[in-house]
């Protein structure tokens, strides 16, 4: 194929989304990426596996991370991609389009095209994130090099239709098992049914609700779910045994710890044995750090800028509720945003679609916050 142009990030999306990178087949996306990084003379290119790592290094007191990474779900015949006009709107369909392909070619693009940044940048391309937590890239490179992940702020471009979203909720995931006593159901008294053990606590888990947690000026909204059952043998049989598997979205002011606390508290009274199958923490806003107004500020429209102006009735800044791997960097101390093009809920689904307008939205935003307005100018 031919080279990928850096040069403008709406092309340079539909060239990412033409490069097949389903999770663990990502070697030839890496491969094109870093071979166009390392023809740009003012940035510093480093690998590990299939995570690319680019660095400016212009001794600026201050370091910020953008990261983004290059793997997608499974292909489901929207590979290549193809422009075309939704409801007036210009827009790139494709695998990835949305998460993430769009917010890398904004990353590669002004890593590309800003060379005297005002903050130092780690440009961070990385691999495995659709997967499991242990395979992903961006955990690996702070295993193997934790040196390359040391920054003020972090910026991960998951889509988030072009607005700040701040941190995210934690995740936890319970599987609870039930015990009983199996018995022919025409004799059911002299049985123990292990399903209608689940109810009381259902119904708890029901009355839970969505609440809204404030934390650092943003409302988290929660939600505990069940999310799976199972139990039984035949349709004679009192069942014996059954397992109910719940999902936790907690706020980020609330610890993994106090989750489960929070969980067990609703099988009280309950003989059920909780077996936690997955547990990720937060990441609180960071909005409270300087960098992070700084970008906040760089986001906000001017007037008569029509590239930097966010959609009527969109917050400038909101919540992210589902988990991302800004938590990885909260965890290392680092506080962390969400930005990039493309509406989340179009990730993963068989039309997904970037607009164009958006794509060239993010990179301004980025742009003028790492060079300011005077330069942003020059690019629009």
């Amino acid at each position: 194929m031919t080279s990928l142009d850096l040069s403008d990030p709406v092309r340079l999306t539909a060239q990412l989304v033409d490069i097949a990178s389903e999770s663990g087949h990502e070697s030839h996306i890496a491969d094109q990426l870093e071979e166009a990084l390392r023809a740009v003379a003012h940035l510093d290119v480093r690998r590990d596996g299939n995570a690319i790592v680019a660095r400016t290094e212009s001794g600026r007191p201050t370091r910020v991370i953008i990261a983004g990474h290059l793997d997608t779900v499974p292909i489901r015949n929207n590979v290549p991609s193809r422009r075309e006009s939704r409801e007036g709107a210009d827009v790139i369909v494709g695998r990835g389009s949305v998460d993430m392909k769009g917010g890398d070619a904004v990353l590669a693009h002004v890593a590309a095209t800003v060379s005297r940044p005002r903050h130092d940048v780690t440009w961070i391309f990385y691999d495995h994130e659709e997967v499991a937590a242990a395979l992903n890239g961006l955990g690996r490179l702070a295993r193997h090099h934790p040196g390359w992940l040391e920054g003020d702020l972090a910026i991960l471009g998951e889509p988030t239709s072009g607005r700040i979203e701040g941190g995210c909720n934690g995740t936890l995931r319970v599987i609870a098992h039930f015990s009983g006593v199996a018995a022919h159901s025409a004799r059911a008294w002299l049985g123990d049914n292990a399903i209608h053990k689940m109810a009381p606590v259902i119904d708890r888990i029901a009355a839970f609700g969505t609440p809204t947690v404030m934390v650092d000026g943003l409302e988290y909204r929660e939600s505990l779910s069940v999310v799976a059952v199972s139990g039984g043998s035949a349709g004679n049989v009192i069942p014996d045994s059954a397992t109910m598997t719940l999902n936790y979205r907690f706020a980020p002011s609330t610890t993994g710890e106090e989750a489960i606390q929070v969980v067990r508290s609703l099988f009280e009274g309950s003989d059920a044995s909780l077996e936690i199958d997955d547990l990720a923490e937060g990441a609180r806003p960071g909005l409270d750090s300087s960098l992070a107004q700084e970008f906040v500020a760089a986001s906000r429209a001017r007037d008569g800028d029509e590239v930097g102006s966010l959609p009527e009735g969109i917050d400038e800044v909101a919540p992210k509720y589902g988990w991302t791997d800004v938590a990885r960097f909260s965890g290392l101390g680092i506080p962390a945003l969400n930005f990039g093009p493309g509406d989340s809920l179009l990730a993963h689904t068989v039309d997904e679609h970037v607009p164009v307008s958006e794509i060239s939205r993010c990179a301004s935003v980025l742009r003028r916050w790492l060079t300011g307005p005077e330069e942003n100018e020059e690019h629009t």
